[in-house]
């Protein structure tokens, strides 16, 4: 079949030819080599006659200048550019219709590689027909469409030729030689009446075009796909046009043999020939006889099994890492999704994950997305298959929109972008995830972002971003504002921190202990916070008297609602007193167990449930609780807490008129502001520190940093220790003990804060802790340096547990007596008077000093959880206990930055969550503050005005005893839930934990000093017994009647000037009368 036509043969063609059986295979070979030969003659001779006109040209403009120098305008000249400018235009349009870079460029590149594979096919077909065989051109539908094809075959080379600026090089490329042996042949077929198969295999050549046309379908839109394309065309081109090369010499035979030792083999038999060589197998079966065919067989050997040998494992290895993690995420019908980006270890997704698919939320019909740019460790990706039917892993760049295409971000519920909280650089590592929230929000403006930032100062970057929207549920958590802000609560109320935590992070408290103090523990930290619209039986009530009926009828603990500003605009308001009524639809904040128990403030029906007493009975009913009014509750107690609270409406004025002269206040009215101070005015040295006695009640915070260690945000610690809802007298001193360089880089953060100090020195050098009084302190602060260099993490915290310890081992041998106070500055001015007794002195402590350092209210700011162990030496805890179970942590004296990882699945589950948190932890940081803090000027503030003064009508959170004052009726025996009703009843009060000793017999002498050792219990039950030394957390109103009373004392000493007898001076005002001698005043 594979020889020239025979003479019987040819005759049935009717081509009328006698020698037509003869072979013509020169005329079509020297038909390609003459145009190629030529056209490198003529484009070479060009060249030489351009380069002679120009050399003439360029030395006729040197003979016409003038004398000057100037140039005189020729007229040859002038044409010859004219014509030059034609040319360009020229070449500038056929560069613009064959580029890629246009619609009719990738148009023609398509059809150019379309219309190859097609003239590829039809070789094909006639590789079935002898190696020369006759034709009638009118017939031959296949000869006529490959005709057409190589003529716009010849138009493209025409246009890529003009475009291009190297002729020569144009004329030599691979394309070029392609058309040159395969457009040329096909003409001499027109001419001839016959046509030879010859070099048309290859047009396979083409077949590495196919990763740039797929990259303009847009079907090729990652680097691996595009490489692993490249590879693999450039394998299979060289194949296919190996086999074209055996078929045509096998068939035809040696020209020097007068073509007699041909071999019959088709073309497919000679891509197996080839595939056999490539892989060195090598059957033998099959082998070139041909002197021509062995020759070339000698050298694709070579060639053909080094790309054989370097392209397949590569190849390999890219398809099967793109399987794991290099494909696009299937969306599930009827299932969310969210993506979690940024810093992604073993321990940041753990403690994610063990929060958000924790076993207590219920229906978490979401599957993650963990988002990466490399590839996941061994410990991750045991991790990922412990969770792998709700999570998968993709590899991929946060910041390449093809990327977060394949992860479908566009249809994604929510963006969660983890930080590296232990970087030593937190302002590079918050500009890498603003980077990443950026690039999300360009492919998708809509979608909810939820991201992790290091310091407080940087929020501000977010506000740049256009579609950064706080109302659509976008948020920022500050991990130096929340990480601060919860220590320094824990120096108004010791424990309030571990309170918090437990709140927003999920806990199980299945776990049984033989322990008192663990099992009260536990029970409350299976206390999660939770969100739920109230029934309408609610409406028209005050929230005193709402968060009664929940506590005591529903045994939920209501301790904030939303409610409107304006049509567009709402707030949350924590226990916001009497003058708040609840509208229909009013979101409530609960603390409860479970979310089902929440559902009983929505299902609440006054008529249908008024009488239930079990809770479990409280149900969704079928009538309409909405027309259905409560009675009035209001007591004379009510009325009390209404008329001289500072909440009250009728007492925002008088409280203006009494203070707005006389405190100041930053611009938003929710700090206390001072004139710019220079640090050098705040340093106190250690002897006059030592002498200073208003050195009691004050907070110590202990730093390790030089000027090389980087900032940790002090300003954070110090605004919730200076919120304007306590009154000037109130303010706790703040001494800072430290590296004088260290914190002078944070001054410019503090400048503005009222009784701030510094004591250049060394927290672990026992004299600088005498000279500051440390054993008499309401608070001593351990913090943690962002030095995180260290190989081995557990020497992280070397430094605070060595300072922990060290203060620990001291003793104090000048006892100091207790301070006393008629009117103590903690209890609300609304309690009636103290009676006498015995058991309840009239007077209140304010700091009874310590003989022993381990007695020193501390709290130490850990970085690696498993370091608690080593703060308290006599505690039995397992090294493999959880932070949360551990004994510092649930007494409040240790505090980790990891328990701020639950925030992120809390904000995703209930996107009000952290503002509540952040108006309990900060202070009153707004975004009105945020705003003046990024122009990088400090606080503003000035004297207080009506509208600043009307800001401090916020709730604080506090710590009152029960050994003394009103309360001490349920000191001994009392239950708690008639605690708290007579607190929000009748002194708008809410309490929501108490703070007990662990190690109290029940007879404790409460003038004794007892262990230092207390821990939280959150949300206690009505039925809890109390005891006379518990301390109740509890959310109290600012008082604006107490500052009141402090003008009114300062107006009779401007009498006594005048010749009345002065009356002894008030504590605050001795402070101030050292001012001279000391720089503490």
């Amino acid at each position: 079949m594979m020889k020239n036509l025979t003479e019987e043969e040819c005759e049935e063609t009717n081509c009328g030819k006698p020698d037509c059986y003869e072979t013509y295979w020169w005329y079509f070979l020297c038909s390609s080599l003459g145009v190629f030969i030529s056209g490198i003659v003529v484009i070479a001779l060009v060249q030489v006659i351009a380069q002679c006109i120009a050399n003439r040209q360029e030395q006729a403009a040197d003979g016409n200048r003038n004398v000057k120098g100037v140039m005189v305008a020729d007229p040859k000249t002038a044409t010859s550019e004219e014509s030059m400018n034609w040319g360009t235009e020229v070449k500038d349009w056929a560069a613009g219709l064959i580029s890629a870079q246009t619609t009719i460029g990738k148009v023609l590149v398509v059809a150019y590689f379309l219309m190859s594979m097609g003239s590829y096919f039809f070789y094909l077909v006639d590789s079935y027909k002898p190696v020369e065989w006759c034709f009638d051109l009118k017939e031959d539908r296949l000869f006529q469409t490959d005709l057409a094809f190589n003529i716009f075959f010849l138009l493209y080379f025409i246009l890529r030729f003009v475009a291009n600026q190297e002729k020569l090089w144009c004329w030599v490329s691979i394309a070029s030689i392609v058309d040159f042996f395969t457009i040329p042949p096909i003409f001499v077929s027109i001419v001839l009446g016959r046509t030879w198969i010859g070099l048309r295999f290859l047009r396979a050549l083409r077949l590495m075009q196919l990763s740039e046309v797929l990259q303009f379908l847009r079907v090729l839109k990652t680097s691996n796909a595009i490489k692993v394309t490249n590879m693999l065309t450039v394998f299979l081109t060289v194949m296919l046009t190996a086999a074209g090369v055996i078929h045509l010499v096998e068939n035809s035979g040696d020209p020097w043999e007068n073509f007699s030792n041909t071999q019959d083999l088709s073309y497919f038999t000679c891509l197996y020939v080839v595939v056999v060589t490539m892989s060195t197998v090598g059957y033998g079966d099959i082998y070139a006889q041909t002197t021509c065919g062995r020759c070339f067989m000698t050298f694709f050997i070579f060639g053909g099994l080094a790309i054989f040998a370097s392209y397949t494992p590569e190849i390999i290895e890219i398809i099967s890492s793109r399987n794991i993690y290099g494909g696009v995420y299937t969306k599930e019908g009827g299932k969310k999704h969210i993506v979690v980006c940024g810093h992604i270890t073993y321990d940041s997704v753990s403690n994610f994950l063990k929060d958000f698919l924790h076993k207590d939320r219920e229906d978490v019909n979401v599957e993650i997305v963990i988002f990466h740019t490399v590839e996941p460790d061994l410990e991750l990706q045991a991790l990922f298959k412990r969770y792998f039917t709700q999570l998968e892993f993709f590899k991929g760049s946060v910041l390449n929109s093809l990327d977060l295409d394949r992860i479908k971000l566009a249809e994604a519920d929510a963006c969660i972008i983890l930080c590296d909280k232990y970087c030593t650089d937190s302002d590079a590592e918050d500009a890498a995830n603003i980077m990443r929230v950026i690039s999300i929000k360009n492919c998708c403006a809509r979608i909810r972002v939820i991201v992790q930032l290091m310091q407080y100062h940087n929020k501000a970057y977010l506000l740049n971003i256009p579609s950064w929207n706080w109302q659509q549920g976008d948020d920022v958590i500050c991990v130096a504002e929340l990480k601060l802000g919860f220590i320094a609560q824990s120096c108004l109320a010791p424990g309030f921190s571990t309170i918090m935590a437990n709140l927003f992070a999920m806990r199980s408290n299945s776990e049984g202990s033989n322990d008192l103090w663990q099992t009260d523990y536990l029970n409350g930290c299976g206390n999660e916070m939770y969100t739920e619209y109230l029934s309408r039986s609610f409406t028209g009530m005050t929230f005193p008297e709402v968060t009664r009926l929940c506590f005591d009828k529903l045994k939920l603990l209501l301790i904030a609602v939303e409610t409107n500003v304006d049509s567009e605009t709402s707030t949350i308001a924590i226990n916001p007193g009497p003058h708040v009524k609840i509208q229909d639809q009013t979101l409530g904040f609960f603390i409860a167990d479970s979310a089902l128990e929440v559902k009983r403030a929505f299902y609440y029906c006054r008529s249908c449930h008024g009488d239930i007493r079990e809770v479990a009975q409280i149900k969704q009913c079928s009538c309409d609780n909405g027309t259905l009014t409560f009675p009035d509750l209001k007591t004379n107690g009510m009325s009390q807490h209404q008329s001289s609270n500072g909440s009250s409406p009728s007492n925002k004025g008088q409280d203006t008129n009494s203070e707005s002269d006389e405190i100041l206040l930053d611009t938003t009215g929710m700090f206390h502001w001072t004139p710019s101070r220079p640090i050098h005015s705040t340093v106190v040295k250690r002897e006059e520190a030592a002498k200073d006695p208003s050195l009691n009640g004050h907070v110590v915070v202990c730093l390790f940093g030089d000027k090389d260690t980087p900032k940790v945000g002090l300003r954070n610690f110090v605004m919730p220790l200076r919120a304007s809802n306590f009154h000037y007298h109130e303010l706790k001193p703040i001494v800072f003990i430290g590296n004088l360089e260290f914190i002078s880089h944070e001054w410019d953060m503090l400048k503005n804060f009222p009784k701030v100090y510094i004591l250049n020195g060394s927290p672990l050098n026992r004299a600088d802790l005498r000279a500051v009084n440390v054993h008499l302190c309401d608070m001593c602060v351990i913090l943690s340096t962002n030095n995180f260099s260290v190989e081995d993490q557990s020497l992280q915290d070397k430094e605070t547990i060595l300072a922990s310890l060290n203060i620990k081992a001291m003793t104090f041998d000048d006892t100091v007596s207790i301070l006393q106070d008629k009117t103590p500055d903690f209890m609300p001015s609304v309690l009636p008077p103290i009676p006498s007794s015995p058991h309840q002195p009239q007077f209140a402590r304010e700091r009874c000093g310590s003989m022993v350092g381990a007695n020193v209210p501390m709290i130490t700011e850990l970085v690696n959880d498993n370091n608690v162990q080593f703060l308290d030496q006599d505690d039995d805890d397992d090294p493999d206990t959880e932070l949360y179970m551990t004994q510092p942590y649930a007494c409040g004296t240790a505090f980790a930055v990891s328990v701020l990882d639950s925030l992120m699945s809390a904000t995703y589950f209930n996107d009000n969550a952290l503002t509540l948190i952040r108006t309990l932890i900060t202070g009153g940081a707004t975004p009105e503050l945020e705003q003046i803090l990024a122009e990088g000027r400090g606080m503003l503030g000035g004297p207080a005005s009506p509208e600043t003064i009307a800001n401090r009508d916020r709730c604080r959170v506090a710590q009152l005893p029960l050994y003394e004052g009103s309360f001490a009726t349920y000191a001994d025996g009392g239950m708690y839930g008639d605690l708290f009703v007579e607190a929000i009843k009748n002194y708008g009060m809410l309490c929501f934990g108490l703070y007990r000793f662990r190690d109290n017999p029940p007879t404790a002498d409460i003038t004794e000093t007892p262990s230092a050792k207390r821990y939280v219990i959150t949300n206690p039950p009505y039925e809890f017994v109390l005891k006379s030394t518990d301390l109740v957390f509890c959310l109290v109103h600012f008082d604006g009647g107490n500052q009141q009373k402090t003008k009114k004392k300062k107006k009779r000493s401007k009498r006594n000037k005048e010749g009345e007898k002065p009356p002894p001076p008030p504590q605050d005002m001795m402070y101030h009368h050292h001012q001279h001698l000391n720089p503490m005043a």
